[in-house]
């Protein structure tokens, strides 16, 4: 049997089970007969990737001075995130080292075969 959504001139708005499609509205609870709703879009379940590598931890400092269960908890989401880029190649982005990240490359990071920004010699 399907869901339905109903509303009614009350204001009230319900879902209910009916038998078909050509099935009557079931009464609402001030006796008027409600009007069938449009379908609203039901999402069952949403995935997630999970953390990126720019996410994870860059420094000591950043894994709480290397507290034992930050570091695992961050273990365990890079070992989940590269089981997930293995399967979705898509999902793995830029995979070269980071060379700096902190100071002037704190906001956008170094990595390898990148031009340093201002360097003059090319």
């Amino acid at each position: 049997m399907p869901i339905y959504d109903y509303s009614c001139e009350c204001g009230n708005r319900f879902e209910a089970l009916v038998p078909s499609f050509s099935s009557p509205a079931p009464a609402c609870g001030c006796g008027s007969v409600p009007h069938r709703l449009p379908p609203a879009v039901r999402l069952g379940g949403v995935a997630s990737a999970g953390p990126s590598r720019d996410d994870a931890p860059k420094s000591w400092r950043g894994t709480g001075n290397g507290d034992r269960e930050t570091v695992r908890h961050w273990h365990r989401q890079m070992t989940r995130r590269e089981k997930l880029e293995q399967k979705y190649p898509e999902l793995a982005g830029d995979r070269r080292p980071v060379l700096a990240h902190e100071g002037r490359f704190a906001a956008a990071p170094l990595r390898a075969g990148d031009p340093v920004p201002g360097d003059s010699a090319s």
